[in-house]
């Protein structure tokens, strides 16, 4: 069953910043409607919703300046907790003339999403997922990825290990790796990304991919038997924890782990682990807490301080990865492609997106926008999505260590095991 919530943001605080074309004067032309589709309920239901929450912050932001080209903008949003009710609920916001779509914060709902949006005519504007693009998906044409592809995730994960740890290991010779990963779309994309950095050094990692029943003991048994100097993981929360407390229950001697998003990062991953997480890296999107604020233009400083500020008014949280990919994907859409679009048609939509070039650090998240057109491999991928390398230094507590632009802490070896 589809659960729709229409969604007409109110105005409420006062707006802050300059704006672009969407900026001066009261809406007065018809609402602009625009889709939405996230896991608000289920196994991804927390994330989900932050994520939602930071897309109708945007939409309230773009209101109080005016609206987009004059037009007041609502949220159509369908709570979708599972893949296979994503086309449905794709076609359900095609029969009410929703023809742009925002979501989708899971991988697995993303695919099946993009694929209905290529179908229907419509254009999803994916602002959190970062797995495998469906095959039917129209890149650059009906389907735009504001988030970093997980198979970046991947290769920073083993660059940041190569680059920045691997003199400091002291273990005397090549380093052994392998990689464990959820065998579903966001885990492969994650982790064959990994895999393949690692081939591209000429290095064989061992490999593991894994479902989300497995035994997590018998699989770090496997793995403790490939003899890993280093731990890559693509999992998501419940796995990672499960998979985390398996290798210290083994006594795994590893010199280095990185995790990445949807597990290693999230703070209920530090909760549950306490001092087991410290010294664990993780490969993700920035959050509103642990981002450097001197990296963003002072229009993203004065957007991501309003943001913070609201959602912890409104909902008595921190503004967290999700919910910052969320304000920061949407508002990317809503105050610099619609106002620079012909018409807000499809296929105008998509032109201003691939027209659209703008650096890192424009967006509240750290990101800029920079999408390739159809016909390049990477076809509406967001180049220009910010990603950085955690880590756990205290228990509970997370820091950036990498890259250095958007740093906050020193990277510190610490023991994991």
């Amino acid at each position: 069953m589809l659960v729709a919530i229409a969604c007409a943001v109110a105005v409420g605080a006062a707006a802050c910043g300059s704006g672009s074309s969407s900026r001066g004067g009261a809406a007065s032309g018809p609402t602009l409607r625009l889709g939405a589709i996230y896991p608000l309920t289920g196994p991804q239901g927390k994330s989900g919703t932050e994520e939602s929450r930071g897309a109708q912050l945007a939409v309230e932001l773009a209101n109080q300046r005016g609206g987009v080209k004059r037009r007041r903008v609502a949220l159509d949003l369908i709570d979708v907790q599972r893949p296979e009710v994503a086309p449905a609920a794709m076609q359900e916001l095609a029969s009410r003339h929703d023809a742009l779509v925002i979501g989708t914060h899971a991988s697995v709902i993303s695919a099946p999403a993009s694929a209905a949006a290529a179908r229907l005519g419509q254009v999803l504007w994916e602002t959190g997922a970062v797995g495998e693009t469906a095959p039917l998906a129209e890149g650059g044409a009906r389907f735009f990825r504001m988030a970093p592809m997980g198979a970046n995730l991947g290769r920073n994960a083993v660059g940041f290990v190569r680059d920045e740890l691997s003199s400091r290991l002291g273990a005397g010779r090549p380093l052994r790796w392998a990689v464990a990963y959820a065998d579903d779309s966001y885990g492969r994309s994650v982790g064959l990304g990994a895999i393949d950095e690692l081939k591209a050094g000429g290095v064989a990692p061992a490999t593991f991919p894994y479902a989300l029943t497995d035994d997590m003991g018998a699989l770090v048994r496997r793995i403790a038997a490939a003899r890993p100097d280093v731990l890559v993981v693509a999992s998501y929360l419940e796995d990672g924890v499960a998979l985390r407390k398996a290798t210290v229950d083994a006594h795994l001697p590893l010199l280095a782990s990185v995790g990445t998003s949807s597990g290693y990062c999230m703070p209920d991953f530090g909760d549950e682990l306490g001092r087991s997480a410290v010294g664990l890296f993780a490969s993700d999107k920035p959050d509103g807490d642990t981002i450097r604020v001197d990296a963003l233009r002072p229009e993203a400083r004065a957007e991501l301080a309003w943001a913070k500020a609201q959602y912890r008014k409104r909902w008595h949280d921190d503004l967290e990865a999700p919910a910052l990919a969320g304000f920061a994907g949407t508002w990317a859409l809503l105050h610099y492609v619609l106002p620079s679009a012909s018409s807000f048609s499809p296929g105008d939509v998509a032109a201003a997106a691939l027209a659209t070039h703008l650096p890192l650090g424009t967006l509240a998240n750290g990101s800029g926008v920079d999408f390739p057109p159809p016909g390049q491999p990477d076809a509406g991928e967001n180049r220009a999505a910010a990603s950085v390398i955690g880590e756990w230094v205290r228990p509970g507590e997370m820091k950036v260590v990498w890259p250095p632009a958007f740093a906050t802490h020193a990277i510190d070896v610490l023991p994991i095991s």
